[in-house]
């Protein structure tokens, strides 16, 4: 194996710096100047092409955890983690059903705005503080991914290199609002593609035979396998926990969260919204498809060479990037995955800025005046920024981050989505019952997450196992506690005074 010292050569860092100078010019080039409304920030004018929100929806979707730990999922396990795709498939269809017919009956710039039009201005206001907690810690997570690459790549964890590609990322989200963000995702999403099947290429070229002994090989040691059909809790990659609690993920995920549903309200009408959702998860299966091959090859060459890197999972693929492939090529995927990082970061601003905004501020100050609100939507932007990066620095532990990452905003996705659930689906949900069930959702979730292992307890001679649970089902139980007990203390203790009790099929327009 070609002994090639753990950092970039000089020819990739400058191909780096040149990318990000460039994507940091190209996104200030939707700044504009004069009086912006908040449509026009937050929802660039809801005109957008559909299929630019759909690689959007998908580039959000991937951060740079996505990009370095998905290929270690593949090269320590298998294709199990595709499964998910299904479930993430299943979930869009159900949100094309349920929830974006709601979403386009006024106009809207959050998904919580539908809540305080159901059930009340104290659940609108809970609903999007979920939002803000778990968006902000599941984002932390995701900063701190790129610090894995940035180690990698030049030797060492600079906490500078992370305040630098921050900085220029708040800074065309900053000025160019929703417009900057979704084309610059674009551009980012043909780079790390790009960049991710370059790799592969590399994969193949380097592993003696090609194509043919990596797909040979990789079957045999069934690193291909993608269908476990199991019952256990406890698996979390199993055909049942991906097409059920991946479609409950994605029903959270893209249906309640407003850094997706943000994307969704920019489409031009409900078609096109649907339209954009359904491409995005036909793209994220196979781009997923794509990242485990990476990993699937990785195994396949690192055994041809006899070992492999004395690392973590996470970062076989950064390693391999810098140790292996071409002078410019590796500078050109470092690119390609701080591209992935980019891209989600500036939809977290972006999306946490309109949140704190049109659900919190607005609320209280209705007849603020255009500037004010402009002037102050810039700064929620920064001051968010400042708080990712500062809750980065504390997401340090083990795990593939990827698994993290999700299982953080597992805990909250469940309850945010029973209240969607309770709101879409019941006309007897009151306020106080439904946030009974939210607390009730949110407890249960957590109890899970800080569950390291099976319990047992004895009682009356007889002893009892609870298992650990899986987090692919944890937005499902969250769910479901939320909507048994907020339906049910709603009909125990409903609320004296009801302006609010209805579907949303009776909400009104705006």
């Amino acid at each position: 194996m070609t002994a090639h010292p753990l950092h970039l050569r000089f020819i990739d860092l400058v191909l780096v710096g040149i990318y990000l100078a460039g994507i940091t010019l190209f996104g200030l080039r939707f700044r504009r100047g004069g009086e912006r409304s908040l449509r026009s920030y937050f929802l660039a004018d809801r005109n957008l092409p559909w299929w630019a929100i759909a690689l959007s929806i998908v580039a959000a979707e991937t951060s740079t955890l996505t990009i370095i730990s998905v290929p270690g999922l593949a090269f320590t396990g298998d294709f199990g983690f595709l499964q998910l795709a299904l479930g993430y498939l299943l979930g869009r269809i159900v949100i094309c059903i349920i929830f974006l017919p709601r979403y386009f009956r006024g106009e809207m710039l959050t998904a919580y705005q539908l809540i305080g039009q159901r059930f009340g201005p104290r659940l609108h206001r809970c609903t999007a503080f979920l939002f803000l907690a778990m968006r902000a810690a599941a984002e932390g997570v995701r900063v701190f991914a790129v610090a894995i690459v940035v180690g990698v790549a030049i030797g060492t964890g600079d906490v500078a290199s992370i305040a630098i590609l921050s900085a220029l990322t708040l800074l065309y989200t900053f000025e160019g609002g929703m417009a900057a963000v979704i084309w610059t995702d674009v551009v980012q999403m043909v780079l790390y593609i790009g960049g991710s099947l370059v790799a592969l290429a590399t994969v193949c070229h380097k592993i003696p035979g090609g194509w043919s002994v990596l797909l040979a090989s990789a079957s045999t040691a069934h690193k291909l396998t993608m269908l476990h059909f199991s019952w256990s809790l406890a698996e979390t990659y199993t055909f049942q926990a991906g097409l059920i609690g991946g479609c409950f993920l994605t029903m959270a995920s893209h249906g309640t969260d407003q850094l997706m549903v943000q994307r969704l309200l920019a489409a031009k009408n409900l078609f096109e919204s649907r339209l954009a959702l359904l491409a995005s998860g036909v793209v994220i299966f196979f781009q997923f498809a794509l990242f485990l091959l990476i990993g699937a090859g990785l195994w396949v060459y690192y055994r041809h060479m006899g070992s492999a890197p004395g690392l973590g999972a996470d970062r076989i693929f950064p390693a391999f990037i810098v140790r292996e492939m071409p002078a410019g090529i590796a500078g050109l995927m470092i690119a390609a995955i701080l591209a992935a990082a980019m891209s989600n970061l500036s939809a977290a601003l972006n999306s946490l800025a309109s949140s704190s905004m049109v659900d919190f501020y607005l609320p209280r100050h209705p007849h603020a005046p255009q500037r004010l609100r402009n002037r102050l939507s810039r700064m929620m932007t920064l001051a968010w920024a400042v708080v990712l990066f500062a809750l980065a620095m504390l997401s340090r532990r083990g795990g593939h981050v990827v698994e993290l990452g999700l299982s953080i905003a597992s805990v909250l996705w469940g309850a945010m989505l029973g209240v969607f659930l309770l709101g879409t689906l019941t006309r007897r949900a009151g306020e106080r019952g439904t946030i009974a069930g939210m607390v009730a959702g949110v407890a249960v979730n957590l109890l899970l997450w800080l569950q390291p292992h099976a319990l047992s307890f004895s009682l009356a001679g007889h002893v009892f196992v609870f298992p650990k649970i899986s987090w692919t089902w944890w937005v499902l139980i969250g769910s479901l506690v939320t909507c048994t007990v907020g339906y049910t203390a709603s009909l125990l203790v409903p609320d004296p005074i009801l302006p609010h009790q209805r579907s949303l099929e009776d909400a009104p327009l705006s």
